[in-house]
């Protein structure tokens, strides 16, 4: 069994004073949950040295916020094996602090310019190179030094093709040495369920739609719409059904309700 943790931001709309949150979800045999957040609440005054102007920042970066509640997970006890997220997430210490500190895997893409050494002698010497330059086909494994790591990682190229009909690039490194090329793009396949999971908060659960402005209300309004994905989550186990299909079965249900009322309430109907 496979289970994984994976990561996203969250953005907020751009008038609110904490602009992001940073969540984990949890998925095991198609049930993704969300098992944590963090508020981006920007509450420290700072003078940017460029514009000369007073700024504000939150106290925690989003990658620290993330390392805690993937720490938070494991003190919890919760069953997962792999770490999955975007290259937001891909620094090298977010990448020790999994794997030393949490004893999990991770499995992740890296920028095009990451620095990596193709043995240990040569990152001993300081012998680097830009992951672009790189030789490799397309369905091999390749053992790679991550500048900043100190044990070796497996590299991946996944060649796709985008919606313009461009070709794309996507390097993928997986801490896992036994996993081969076709289990690394699979498994990080499943991150996609993060960005249901994102879809859904915005347009089945009103998390879009929220009124608040403090930090308070806003974690109270993502808190009630995290309830709703679950229990939208839930229903989907017992009807085999999506959560848009949900929605969509929930309104009309409480439409024809509202009718059948108003039908009840005034029996008289006037003919033209």
């Amino acid at each position: 069994m496979k289970s994984f943790v994976g990561i996203t931001i969250i953005p907020k709309r751009e008038t609110s004073k904490a602009s992001m949150r940073v969540s984990t979800l949890y998925q095991n045999k198609g049930v993704a949950l969300p098992i944590g957040f963090r508020l981006v609440a920007k509450t420290e005054a700072y003078l940017d040295k460029k514009t000369n102007k007073m700024k504000r920042r939150s106290p925690l970066t989003k990658n620290a916020m993330a390392r805690e509640m993937i720490q938070q997970a494991v003190k919890n006890q919760v069953i997962f094996r792999y770490v999955l997220f975007d290259v937001w997430f891909s620094s090298a210490e977010n990448i020790k602090f999994i794997k030393d500190d949490c004893e999990k895997d991770v499995i992740c893409p890296i920028k095009h310019n990451r620095q990596i050494a193709l043995s240990l002698e040569d990152k001993l010497k300081g012998h680097w190179q830009t992951v672009s330059t790189l030789e490799i086909k397309a369905t091999t494994e390749l053992e790679i030094w991550l500048e900043g790591v100190d044990f070796p990682l497996t590299l991946v190229k996944q060649v796709f093709t985008n919606g313009d009909g461009s070709e794309g690039i996507l390097y993928l490194i997986s801490s896992d040495r036994t996993l081969s090329f076709d289990h690394i793009t699979t498994i990080y396949q499943k991150r996609w369920s993060v960005e249901c999971f994102h879809k859904s908060l915005k347009q089945n659960v009103s998390l879009a739609k929220s009124p608040t402005h403090t930090e308070r209300t806003q974690t109270n309004h993502f808190f009630a719409a995290l309830c709703g994905y679950i229990k939208l989550e839930m229903l989907k186990v017992e009807t085999k059904t999506n959560h848009f299909a949900l929605k969509t079965k929930l309104y009309v249900n409480a439409l024809q309700s509202a009718f059948q009322t108003l039908r009840e309430m005034n029996p008289v109907h006037l003919s033209a």
